[in-house]
């Protein structure tokens, strides 16, 4: 029997929260195309043979422009402390970088900002944690021969202890990352019953689903302006009673988030109630409220109260 946590660690958009659904078989985590979907830590358990994986989804480690995304930055660094092993995930479109680096320079490439974080994330890994390479996306690289050259790379940046190519989205290669995650996992009992899949209350997936639909539906700044913060949440017998607010930065916001007659507001209710009835299994009856919270991005006090705690050690 094997127990343990895996963090899993990554610049943003590379396909963490992808995997994680996958591999649980469940639409858990948010995910859209924005980069910095993820905020906040989530654990999800998966049941692999007689081992049993509690793997970490992590905010997306990227170059911070307020006190949120440093805060998320911290975040993720601080999910590796006590972690038995990582999952550092990556894609294949550093590949083009490392190339076109490599022609400028004639020299090994120290690539734009993009690698450079990579390469800065690298180094927060301890020397002594078990860390998997998964470079994602694979299905979107005609040419595999390019991909021996980058391995090579990365592996001379770090001692991984299996480098391991899958197309999260399509599950391809994901059995394999499960095969080599539990050979890094201590012996030990599960820690979760076979039917837990996260310790996460409702009360964060109300949120984090009413988020969601904002960045799927919103595009230029909306999305990242936006927190929710839940006003009430109770069961009742005619099912999940949620009221929210969706907070804003801009009284120009608001008004492209509520939309003409409301519209819009209506059809990001609509799919997050979906949402949340599907990992509630009962009906859910959803209120929205939306609010201008000025600079709440930069302002330790609201970032508090909205949610995002300050970080547990220095800044990344």
């Amino acid at each position: 029997m094997r127990y343990g946590t895996i963090a899993i660690i990554g610049r943003t958009n590379v396909g963490k929260s992808t995997f994680l659904n996958h591999v649980l078989g469940m639409p858990l985590a948010i995910v859209s195309r924005q980069p910095q979907t993820t905020r906040d830590a989530l654990l999800g358990v998966v049941n692999s043979g007689d081992a049993q994986i509690a793997f970490v989804d992590t905010p997306g480690f990227h170059r911070p422009k307020n006190e949120l995304g440093r805060r998320m930055n911290q975040e993720a660094s601080d999910s590796l402390r006590g972690a038995d092993a990582a999952l550092f995930m990556t894609d294949v479109f550093q590949i083009d970088e490392m190339e076109k680096s490599t022609k400028l320079s004639g020299a090994p490439p120290r690539a734009r900002a993009a690698d450079r974080t990579d390469a800065e994330l690298i180094e927060l890994l301890p020397k002594d944690l078990p860390t998997l390479l998964v470079i994602n996306k694979i299905d979107r690289l005609k040419d595999k021969g390019r991909l021996l050259p980058y391995l090579e790379r990365m592996n001379q940046t770090f001692s991984f202890v299996a480098t391991i190519p899958i197309s999260a989205l399509s599950g391809d290669g994901a059995d394999r990352v499960l095969a080599e995650a539990v050979k890094l996992l201590p012996e030990g009992e599960k820690n979760f019953p076979e039917d837990e899949v996260t310790d996460r209350p409702v009360s964060f997936f109300a949120r984090e689903y009413i988020r969601e639909q904002v960045l799927v539906s919103f595009d230029k700044e909306v999305p990242h302006a936006v927190a929710v913060t839940l006003d009430s949440i109770q069961e009742r017998t005619t099912g999940l009673h949620v009221s929210a607010t969706i907070h804003v930065e801009k009284v120009g916001q608001r008004s492209i988030l509520v939309g003409r007659g409301g519209e819009k507001i209506k059809e990001v209710g609509t799919l997050a109630r979906q949402r949340l009835s599907e990992l509630t299994e009962q009906p859910v009856h959803l209120k929205l409220f939306v609010r201008v919270t000025e600079r709440w991005r930069n302002v330790p006090r609201q970032l508090a109260e909205l949610g995002y705690t300050a970080p547990t050690s220095g800044g990344s």
